[in-house]
């Protein structure tokens, strides 16, 4: 529903670019241009352009507007100017298309509009309006008061964003959502209890779906490299292994400060070739398959959480994200999770289950490759999911290993619609380039909705072990990236 201004008394709003306008910039009318929106969160959205509906509620009159052709700010250096332009007058900006002529032109009217800037073509829309160009913009008064945030996702229509910028703080996040970026975050936690918040487009929710999730990103912690959402903002890269057991994988070669300094290290290489920014993680294995049955005949040894939480601590205070990865072999992966349920608790820490070591009570590791069911994993997310509720953290990992079909039954089954989980599927396979892609490309097939794609580089089993540069030119590019 697209919302109306509201305000019982006319005054200024503050805007994003701290521009001092000059004395002919003032009404003649004395009325004032911007709007004054309601406090509090809400979402513009409705059937007709964003940058119209961003305009009525940001202005209540203006005498000048800047109109776009079709393609007008694909010409090199027109963006900048018109940004600029906008942002310094502080007048709204509509592009004219067949499908939106009329509804500029109902604006122009509502707005009062009588000078307007033409940028690029634009047929078929003849007013008599004064032709002027942005350098003879008088543009509206600077507001003095709150200026109001609002929330544009990556691909909103530009002519709504500069519309935006030149009423108020612009945030762009990566998804629609306030708590997928470090910057809306900060936006939204600073924000007074009188500034507007609001959010452009649809896909951010209706007014309360949005409202909540405001409030959520005040009081949630952040993940490493900021925000509450896990992907896409950022992208994962992992040592895999378990302290003090070298043979299970390179982030038990070191202790714990030298692994911190090493995983930084590949992150850097990865960012090189990554546009979103690379967060270092540990993916620790807290319970390791054994050959041995040990008591109950497991066949899996559960590592106490006390040996874990120093590796942990330090990775969160580092910056470093971790995933707990469970070998059950006998055991529920769900048993071996509340074992951790400490750990799990801290906003930095996910899960992952590895179906491989997952056992039927007459296998053994070693001779038959395990296996879960879908009921397994979903009872195990569930418990995952409210213990995020119950202690308000930020979105987790849930990632789940495999290289073969059969190591996660019915997979179509498996709940990946758990808002506070992340599901990652996580390609294991090792080998020759040829052999890994084409278990890539088997698991890719009839991938459920929701599901984020991970990747595994082995040290010693690859041949050779894939670049960073080559890792990133799979396709779909991976978003976790791990090394055993």
């Amino acid at each position: 529903m697209t919302i109306r201004m509201i305000g019982a008394s006319i005054v200024c709003v503050m805007v994003g670019l701290f521009i001092s306008a000059s004395a002919g910039q003032a009404d003649t009318d004395g009325v004032v241009a911007l709007a004054d929106p309601r406090p509090g969160a809400a979402v513009l959205a409705g059937a007709e352009p964003d940058s119209i509906l961003v305009s009525r509620e940001f202005y209540s009159r203006s005498d000048e507007a800047i109109l776009l052709g079709p393609g007008a700010l694909d010409e090199p250096g027109t963006r900048q100017r018109v940004a600029a332009a906008a942002g310094e007058n502080h007048v709204p900006v509509l592009t004219v298309r067949p499908d939106t002529a009329h509804s500029v032109d109902e604006e122009l009217r509502r707005l009062g509009v009588q000078r307007v800037v033409r940028v690029g073509e634009i047929d078929g829309f003849d007013d008599r309006r004064s032709t002027i160009s942005l350098e003879d913009l008088r543009g509206n008064p600077r507001p003095s008061t709150d200026e109001p945030i609002v929330m544009v996702a990556r691909g909103t229509p530009m002519d709504a964003t500069l519309t935006a910028r030149s009423a108020g703080r612009v945030v762009e996040v990566p998804v629609p959502d306030p708590r997928a970026d470090g910057d809306a975050v900060a936006a939204v936690s600073g924000a007074s209890p009188t500034t507007a918040i609001r959010a452009v487009g649809s896909g951010f929710g209706d007014d309360a779906v949005f409202a909540t999730r405001v409030d959520q990103a005040r009081r949630t912690p952040e993940l490493p490299g900021g925000g509450q959402i896990v992907f896409p903002g950022r992208r994962m890269v992992a040592l895999y292994g378990s302290p003090d057991a070298p043979a299970l994988g390179p982030l038990g070669r070191q202790g714990i400060e030298a692994s911190i300094d090493r995983v930084r290290r590949l992150a850097a290489d990865y960012q090189r070739v990554s546009a979103e920014p690379v967060i270092p993680a540990f993916e620790i294995i807290a319970t390791v398959a054994s050959s041995e049955p040990g008591e109950g005949s497991r066949y899996t040894n559960m590592l106490d959480p006390a040996v874990l939480r120093p590796w942990v601590e330090a990775a969160g205070r580092a910056g470093v994200y971790v995933t707990l990865d469970l070998q059950p072999g006998r055991m529920d992966f769900l048993e071996q999770a509340r074992r951790y349920a400490d750990l799990l608790a801290l906003p930095h820490v996910g899960l992952a289950l590895d179906p491989e070591w997952r056992l039927k009570p007459d296998q053994v590791h070693l001779t038959q490759i395990g296996s879960v069911e879908a009921d397994e994993v979903n009872r195990t997310s569930e418990w995952l999911a409210g213990l995020v509720r119950d202690r308000g953290l930020p979105q987790k990992l849930f990632v789940l290993h495999q290289f073969d079909a059969g190591m996660l039954a019915q997979r179509k089954n498996v709940r990946t619609d758990r808002p506070e989980l992340q599901v990652v599927l996580h390609a294991d396979g090792h080998g020759t380039p040829p052999v890994k892609m084409e278990t890539w490309r088997r698991l890719l097939d009839d991938l459920p909705a929701g599901v984020w794609m991970g990747w595994k580089n082995f040290y010693t089993e690859d041949k050779p072990t894939f670049s960073p540069a080559t890792t990133m030119a799979v396709a779909p590019t991976p978003w976790f990236v791990s090394y055993q």
